[in-house]
């Protein structure tokens, strides 16, 4: 006996894949399950993932209360969306007056090679050791002025090998000293010009606390701490999270019913043992490596996000080889 049109041989109403597309985003996979009669939501997510190949798109489910969709639109946060291309992501520069870091001269070449739509600083660029809360010894810093002028240098360069990139800067915890130490010594030059960061840097640099990308991918400085932080903050998020602020550079990818995401550390791309952390490491083994990560967007969808680790003086390692610089 023939089945009622739109209806399958198990007596569930089907939905058409401009109706999935359309109600996944908004009531997820035991929502659908639900209106249509399905009794099992995980034959919902094979549908959502067949559709987003056959279509080249990205379901993303609904986030409970709506809130992080808001922050998408947060001020203080930079909203991208990305069909297909390179985003580059180097963090914890530290960067110091008269270093140039192997990190930094790749980083340079494979912003020149690659291209990317954006390059994403992600927080920490400058170090600022003289106005820190924390004791430093009588070893000389550098002056809050020399790190600003040393740090322009060095974005100068990314700025002139990518001249149509976006460039975005989510703050770091140390970037956030000058404003910090303004505010809290000299609360009544707010508002004047030179007190913000942002103030002495190009304005090609988007400052922001979280930049959002395509809605299921966020890239910021720090969320949680400790050595499983990149697997809790995706975890927490429930999107693909990139951070800086642990050094550690690596990738730790989730899986869960929602489908793959991954909890990225961009790693430093100051040197591990670099004159910038003795006051605080006192020279004990750092589970820290230099680098930094490229994402490959495909028709909205992101590929395994790739590190490039600094693996020896002048060399890094990329995709299976080692490469100069």
């Amino acid at each position: 006996m023939p089945h009622p049109k739109g209806v399958s041989s198990s007596g569930n109403r089907l939905v058409t894949d401009e109706e999935f597309i359309a109600l996944f985003p908004k009531i997820g996979a035991t929502g659908i399950a639900g209106k249509y009669g399905h009794k099992d939501p995980r034959k919902v997510y094979e549908r959502r993932r067949a559709i987003e190949e056959r279509y080249g798109v990205v379901l993303s489910p609904p986030t409970r209360g709506g809130h992080v969709q808001q922050l998408d639109k947060h001020p203080a946060a930079v909203t991208l969306g990305i069909e297909d291309g390179h985003v580059l992501i180097g963090s914890d520069s530290h960067y110091l007056p008269g270093v140039v870091t192997t990190a930094h001269r790749a980083f340079v070449e494979f912003a020149r090679e690659y291209k990317p739509k954006v390059i994403i600083k992600n927080g920490d660029e400058l170090d600022f050791p003289t106005i820190s809360r924390f004791a430093h010894g009588w070893e000389k810093r550098p002056t809050v002025a020399e790190e600003i002028e040393y740090t322009n240098a060095m974005l100068g360069e990314i700025e002139k090998v990518a001249p149509k990139a976006e460039l975005v800067w989510p703050v770091g915890n140390h970037d956030s000293r000058l404003e910090t130490r303004i505010a809290t010594q000299a609360p009544e030059l707010a508002n004047l010009k030179g007190v913000h960061l942002r103030d002495h840097f190009s304005e090609r640099w988007k400052p922001c606390m979280a930049c959002f990308i395509n809605k299921d991918v966020v890239v910021k400085h720090r969320i949680t701490g400790g050595i499983h932080a990149t697997r809790n903050n995706t975890v927490k998020a429930g999107r693909t999270v990139i951070t800086g602020h642990l050094h550690s550079l690596k990738v730790a990818p989730v899986s869960d019913y929602n489908g793959t995401r991954w909890g990225v550390d961009c790693g430093t791309m100051a040197d591990p043992y670099g004159p910038q952390f003795y006051g605080y490491t006192e020279l004990s083994p750092l589970d820290w490596r230099s680098g930094f990560v490229l994402l490959t967007f495909n028709k909205g969808r992101l590929m395994w996000p790739e590190t490039v680790w600094v693996s020896g003086p002048d060399e890094v390692q990329f995709r299976g080889e080692v490469h100069r610089v």
